[in-house]
C-alpha cells in the first residue's frame, strides 16, 4: 500500500495577510508580488513620506503653540465677531491625519522589508493626497494670519533640540534593517549605491546636526540666575475673568510679585481696564447696548460702563477650559464680576504689596478725553497711594511729561531699543514678546542693568528657557502652572551635553553597522566558505530526501549563490512559484 503525502504544504502567513490587505486591498496569496515597484506606485510612496513629515512638522507646531493659544482664539475673534476655540478643529484633523499618514508609512516600510511590490489602494490614494493638500493649506493659512508664531519653533528648538536629536537618530537607526534589506536584495548597483550613499549621508548629517544647535540651558549650573518673578497678565484669566478683581485676587493667591492690565479711559475720563476694543466679548454689553455692540469700548461713561457684568461671558465660553474645575462658590462669584477700574486695581496692589504694570490703549480721535488720556492716568496713579517704584510706566507718549511729573516711576519700554537709547530715554525695564529677544540681548541688558520681562510665558518648558536666559520677570496668563516649576526643567553642562551626544552617535554607528552585517550574514558566509560551486541536482534531491532542516537550508543558499555566480538567471528560475501567489513552501518528503 502506497501512502501519498503532499510535496508543498502552504504555511499560514496571516501578519503578511493583514499587512498587503491593509494597505493595497491584496488579501489573497496570489494577489502578492515579488516584482519591483512601478515608478507610480513608487511616487505614492514618495508622497506618503511627504504627508507625514509635513504632518510631523505641523504637529510640532501646534505642541508648542499651546503656549499661545488664547492669542490665536483672540485673533479669530477680531476677524469673525464670534468668540470659538478654533484649535480644537484644527488639533483633532491633526491628530487623525498623522494617525492615519504614519500607520500607512509603517505598512509601506514592512512592504520594503519584506520584499513585496509596492501597491497603494486607491482608497488610501485619495486619503493621502486629501492629507496632504489639507496641510500645505494650513501651512498658507498660519503664514497669512498668524506668521508670528512661526518663531516659536525655532525659540522651542533651543528646549527640544537635543532630545529630538536623540529621537531622530534612533529613527534612522531604526531604518537602517530596511536600507540593509534592500541592499541586499538589490539587483541593480546603481540603485544600491544610490540608496547608500543617501542613507549614510542623512545619517551623519544627523550625527553632526548638535553642532549647530545652542540653547541657554547648556550652562554651567553655578551660574543659573535666581527664578524669574511671575506677574500675573490680566490677574489669573485661566482661574477667573480676566481684568476683574476676581482674576487678580486669584493672582495674589499664586504668589505673583506684580499685576500686569489694559488700560483704556471712558468718556468721562475715568481709566478702567479692558483688553479688547469694544466691550462685546468680555460683557453683556448685548444685553443692556444691542445697538452700541461695535463701539469702541472708550465711548461709553463710567456709569454705562459699571452696569455691565463681566463674568457670564466666562463661564459661558470657558476659554482656558477651566470652569468645570471650578467650585461652586467661584462660579457664583466670577457670575458677579463688573468691569474693574485702574483705581480699584491699584488699591488692591498697595494692600497686597505688589507692583503694577499696565498698557494703555490710544483713545479714537473724536475722543473728548483724547488730549487728556495720559493725565487721567497718571492722577488715578498718583491719587491711589501706591509706592511710585511699583508702578511700571510703559506708554512712550509724553514720557518726558510724565517723569517731571512722577520722577519715581519705573520707566518701562515696549519697544526693542539699544542700550545707550534705553539711557537716553531714563528707561530701566523693558517688556517684550519672548521671541523678540534673544537670550545673548537679555545678557547685555542684564549686565547694563537694565530689568527684562517677557510675555507671554504659560508652559513650564518657555517659564525655564526664559529662567536659563536671565530674564528678570515673566507675565504669565498660567501663574498657578508656573507657581509649581522651582527649577528648569533640564539643565546640562557643556561636557555633560557633549557626552550624551558622543554616545547616541556611537551607540547608532555600532546599530547600524551590526545590522549590515547581519543582512549581508549569507554573502559574507558564501564567500568565506570557499566552495564557489556546487551541484544542483544534490540540492534539488533533498527535498524529497529526509534530511536535518539545517542542512536542506545550507544547500539552498549554496544553490542561489552558485546559480547567481555561473551567470543562470535563476531569479526568474527560482521565482515561478512565487509569480503565481506561491510565497512560501516547505517540503515534507515522500514515504516510498
Amino acid at each position: 500500500m502506497v501512502k501519498h503525502q503532499p510535496l508543498q504544504v502552504y504555511e499560514r502567513q496571516l501578519c503578511l495577510s493583514c499587512v498587503t490587505g491593509i494597505y493595497g486591498c491584496r488579501w489573497k496569496r496570489y494577489q502578492r508580488s515579488h516584482d519591483d515597484s512601478s515608478k507610480w506606485e513608487c511616487s505614492w510612496f514618495f508622497l506618503l513620506c511627504c504627508s507625514v513629515l509635513l504632518l510631523l512638522v505641523w504637529s510640532y507646531f501646534w505642541w508648542e503653540a499651546h503656549n499661545d493659544y488664547n492669542e490665536f482664539n483672540w485673533l479669530l475673534y477680531n476677524r469673525s465677531g464670534e468668540w470659538s476655540d478654533g484649535t480644537i478643529p484644527i488639533l483633532t484633523t491633526t491628530v487623525v491625519g498623522f494617525t492615519y499618514t504614519a500607520f500607512l508609512l509603517v505598512l509601506a516600510l514592512c512592504h520594503i522589508a519584506v520584499g513585496q511590490q509596492l501597491n497603494l489602494y486607491w482608497i488610501h490614494k485619495i486619503g493621502v493626497l486629501a492629507v496632504l493638500l489639507t496641510t500645505i493649506t494650513g501651512f498658507v493659512s498660519i503664514d497669512d494670519f498668524w506668521r508670528d508664531e512661526w518663531d516659536i519653533v525655532l525659540i522651542s528648538l533651543q528646549s527640544t533640540g537635543p532630545f529630538l536629536h536623540i529621537g531622530a537618530v534612533a529613527v534612522v537607526t531604526a531604518l537602517g534593517w530596511v536600507v540593509a534589506g534592500q541592499v541586499v536584495r538589490g539587483e541593480r548597483t546603481k540603485f544600491q549605491m544610490a540608496m547608500l550613499v543617501l542613507y549614510v549621508g542623512v545619517l551623519l548629517a544627523l550625527y553632526l546636526v548638535p553642532l549647530t544647535l545652542s540653547s541657554p540651558c547648556i550652562m554651567n549650573r553655578a551660574n543659573l540666575k535666581p527664578r524669574p518673578a511671575v506677574i500675573g497678565r490680566r490677574g489669573a484669566p485661566m482661574l477667573a475673568p480676566e481684568n476683574t478683581l476676581m482674576s487678580f485676587s486669584k493672582a495674589f493667591q499664586q504668589r505673583v510679585s506684580a499685576l500686569e492690565a489694559d488700560v483704556t479711559v471712558s468718556l468721562d475720563g475715568v481709566p478702567f481696564l479692558m483688553r479688547d476694543m469694544t466691550l462685546r466679548r468680555t460683557t453683556d454689553v448685548a444685553r443692556l447696548f444691542p445697538r452700541r455692540l461695535n463701539d469702541d469700548a472708550s465711548l461709553f461713561n463710567w456709569t454705562q460702563i459699571r452696569s455691565l457684568n463681566a463674568g457670564t461671558w466666562f463661564l459661558k465660553t470657558d476659554p482656558y477650559w477651566t470652569v468645570d474645575s471650578m467650585s461652586v462658590k467661584d462660579r457664583n462669584r466670577a457670575g458677579n464680576q463688573t468691569v474693574c477700574s485702574l483705581a480699584e486695581l491699584l488699591r488692591l496692589a498697595t494692600r497686597t504689596n505688589l507692583s503694577v504694570l499696565f498698557s494703555l490703549r490710544r483713545l479714537p480721535s473724536q475722543h473728548p478725553r483724547y488730549q487728556l488720556w495720559v493725565s487721567d492716568v497718571l492722577k488715578v496713579v498718583q491719587r491711589s497711594g501706591i509706592q511710585p517704584q511699583k508702578v511700571m510706566w510703559t506708554p512712550d507718549w509724553y514720557r518726558k511729561r510724565v517723569r517731571a511729573g512722577a520722577p519715581l516711576l519705573q520707566q518701562t519700554s515696549e519697544e526693542k531699543l539699544s542700550v545707550e537709547e534705553l539711557k537716553q530715554r531714563g528707561i530701566s525695564a523693558v517688556n517684550l514678546h519672548y521671541s523678540q529677544i534673544s537670550p545673548q540681548e537679555i545678557r547685555l541688558l542684564s549686565e547694563n542693568n537694565v530689568t527684562v520681562n517677557v510675555y507671554t510665558v504659560n508652559e513650564p518648558w518657555l517659564y525655564s528657557l526664559m529662567w536659563c536666559s536671565g530674564v528678570s520677570s515673566v507675565s504669565s496668563e498660567a501663574p498657578h502652572i508656573l507657581r509649581k516649576v522651582l527649577y528648569p526643567i533640564w539643565i546640562l553642562s557643556q561636557d555633560e551635553y557633549c557626552l550624551i551626544w558622543i554616545t547616541t552617535d556611537l551607540v547608532s554607528f555600532a546599530i547600524v553597522v551590526g545590522v549590515f552585517i547581519f543582512q549581508n550574514y549569507h554573502v559574507i558566509r558564501w564567500k568565506m566558505s570557499g566552495m564557489r560551486s556546487y551541484n544542483p541536482e544534490q540540492i534539488m534531491l533533498s527535498a524529497v530526501v529526509r534530511r536535518p532542516s539545517r542542512d536542506v537550508n545550507i544547500m539552498k543558499e549554496k544553490l542561489i549563490f552558485s546559480e547567481i555566480n555561473n551567470g543562470v538567471g535563476s531569479t526568474e528560475e527560482l521565482s515561478i512559484f512565487t509569480e503565481n501567489g506561491y510565497d512560501s513552501h516547505r517540503h515534507s518528503g515522500i514515504a516510498r
